[in-house]
């Protein structure tokens, strides 16, 4: 039964140079349509799905607050008019946001409307560098607005870190560092940069106009991230996130556990009922879609058991706990070792991965090599 929905904003007033998710700039957008398209989708997917009780809801872009406090209004009563009824009183209720974005209104809006965990786009805290990628917000923005945000009395707030940024040295990084635990917050992400395509980092790499820094000093700037947020009280629960006790994400552990959740909105995924859907991603025929059929489906996968077994190892892997031999049994009725024991004895001979009695798990050599460990396990 699905117990998470993830809800897609794809609107922004500024397109950050490294970005490859699905975004919009918001001016001249047809947000009055997307809205009343996603609402749609709220109500179709639960008539055709169904829920029993949602435990996390994640609202994401794109900017999610890049929304007027009107549209935001309307977008929250959408979510309430459809999963009101089945919310979990302790639900986890997160918000993205761009620091710069977020006024008084708009924070006490999502606080009436019972969000109550915040995501800041925080990226780094050297304004060169800022500018660099293509933020609008400053530091001191950060720290006005975070705040701001424990004033008006959240107390679930995470910081998105990004290291490994052009021109950026280690020294740069763990200035960043000690400036983002000086903020009190109670998560942190931390990823180093990726090139993707069709973005303006991706044009120039190929230019050769992007200067990066080298892959040893990439190497030690996670290191340097693990080792700081640990002896900040900082648990690293998974490959990049690290949180107080009691405020892991429950929502992105919905991904690392291989649950079930929907997928509302343009671009957006969802996995119901063993089918993994992609939504269309351009504005216009998302919404042309929903008028149609009612669904914005371009892609349905349904998974076979190998590959939801394979699923289950390579996202379980992520987290610092590792994959469950209990929980895989219960799951497929088939023992980890009897699926994937020549790949477990691989990557444990390699120093990859821990094994025990309760379950597999990366060593601390294996988190630098996440990805090759993951596709030992792929078909």
């Amino acid at each position: 039964m699905v117990n998470s929905v993830y809800l897609h904003i794809p609107f922004c007033e500024h397109i950050c140079h490294y970005c490859d998710f699905n975004k919009f700039y918001i001016k001249n957008q047809p947000v009055e349509d997307y809205l009343k398209a996603m609402e749609k989708e709220m109500e179709l997917s639960i008539a055709r799905f169904g829920t029993e009780e949602v435990q996390t809801i994640f609202v994401g872009g794109g900017t999610p607050t890049s929304l007027t406090v009107k549209q935001l209004d309307r977008f929250l009563n959408g979510i309430h008019n459809h999963f009101g009824k089945y919310i979990n009183p302790k639900i986890e209720f997160t918000f993205e946001a761009n620091p710069s974005h977020l006024s008084k209104d708009k924070l006490l809006l999502l606080a009436e409307a019972g969000v109550n965990r915040l995501s800041f786009g925080v990226q780094v805290f050297d304004d060169e560098l800022l500018e660099k990628i293509g933020r609008t917000h400053r530091a001191v923005d950060v720290f006005q607005t975070i705040a701001l945000a424990k004033e008006i009395g959240f107390q679930n707030i995470n910081a998105d870190l990004i290291y490994s940024l052009p021109g950026q040295t280690v020294e740069g990084f763990i200035d960043t560092l000690k400036q983002a635990l000086s903020l009190g917050v109670q998560h942190f992400s931390g990823y180093s940069l990726q090139i993707e395509p069709k973005t303006v980092f991706y044009n120039l790499k190929r230019k050769g106009k992007l200067h990066l820094p080298t892959e040893d000093e990439e190497v030690e700037m996670y290191t340097v991230l693990m080792d700081e947020m640990a002896s900040h009280g900082y648990n690293q629960y998974e490959i990049s996130n690290f949180s107080k006790h009691g405020f892991e994400s429950r929502h992105n552990l919905t991904y690392w556990n291989n649950d079930e959740y929907f997928g509302i909105g343009a671009g957006a995924h969802s996995y119901v009922q063993g089918v993994r859907r992609a939504n269309a991603a351009p504005l216009n025929q998302y919404i042309s879609l929903i008028k149609e059929t009612g669904f914005p489906y371009i892609e349905e996968n349904v998974l076979t058991e190998r590959e939801r077994m394979e699923e289950e190892v390579f996202l379980g892997l992520r987290k610092t706990s590792g994959v469950s031999k209990e929980i895989f049994y219960q799951k497929f009725g088939k023992d980890l070792n009897s699926v994937f024991g020549n790949e477990i004895m691989t990557e444990v001979e390699k120093g990859l991965l821990d094994e025990s009695p309760k379950s597999i798990k990366l060593t601390r050599k294996g988190l630098f090599l996440g990805n090759e460990v993951f596709q030992s396990f792929l078909c």
